[in-house]
């Protein structure tokens, strides 16, 4: 029937606790919860919202105007060449006066690239230890940053075997010292990892580590899960704070 409602389908996965978050995210942009399957460590929640009907008559109508404009520009573009080149060999000097820079500056990217990127020295960063796990800057700050390296207080907001080994864990890190009352910030997470991994440094380094426990982290940005919520880094230090 052509009146007849089709939807869209979408599954997220989401660490044990975070449900409520994820599940308000997610209806704000449309999704309905259809069921959810609860784990002993994550949650599987599954949506569904309506299909945008697409817009074929607009996209026509846009095409077409695109190639009426490509054919306007070539031809202009051709007859403007001609005269061009005519202006040139007037100024046969002008363009042998122009020399490349004998040094080249390093660029905001390269110098960016060996900085530790901090709340105090990067706004972005301060922004995103203050946003929503499952907002938006999260992959914008994943995609921009891939590899570079962050440093923050946190603390840990949950510690679980990872798999079937006793000495290998996944870390859940959030901003700030509320450890498993962390609601603000991203789901940082170190992924099957061992407590030297953490290459833990202060005046008391302890034997275990655990839920609650503060710390200054740097580590490596990796990438960011969007179904699942979880921003996960790779430990470079852990600082006792």
């Amino acid at each position: 029937m052509a009146d007849e409602i089709k939807y869209e389908y979408r599954t997220v996965q989401t660490v044990r606790g975070t449900d409520g978050l994820v599940i308000s995210k997610m209806q704000k942009d449309g999704w309905v919860l259809v069921e959810q399957a609860q784990g002993t460590l994550r949650s599987t929640l599954s949506f569904r919202r309506p299909k945008k009907p697409q817009p074929w008559l607009l996209i026509g109508t846009a095409a077409a105007v695109l190639v009426i404009l490509a054919i306007v520009i070539g031809a202009a573009s051709a007859l403007s060449d001609g005269g061009e080149k005519k202006d040139e060999s007037d100024k046969p000097t002008a363009a042998a006066s122009e020399k490349p820079s004998a040094t080249p500056t390093p660029t905001t990217a390269e110098s960016a690239a060996t900085e530790v990127i901090t709340p105090q020295n990067n706004p972005e960063f301060a922004a995103l230890l203050k946003a929503d796990q499952c907002d938006d800057a999260n992959l914008d700050f994943a995609t921009k940053h891939g590899g570079q390296t962050v440093a923050f207080n946190g603390s840990i907001v949950n510690m679980a075997p990872h798999g079937d080994y006793d000495t290998r864990y996944d870390f859940l890190l959030g901003p700030g010292d509320k450890g498993p009352n962390t609601t603000v910030g991203p789901a940082f997470k170190y992924q099957d990892v061992n407590i030297f991994d953490l290459k833990l440094t202060g005046k008391k380094i302890p034997a275990t580590v655990g839920a609650g426990d503060k710390f200054r982290f740097v580590a490596k940005v990796g990438k960011f899960n969007a179904n699942q919520c979880v921003f996960f880094l790779d430990p470079v230090s852990t600082e006792i704070r």
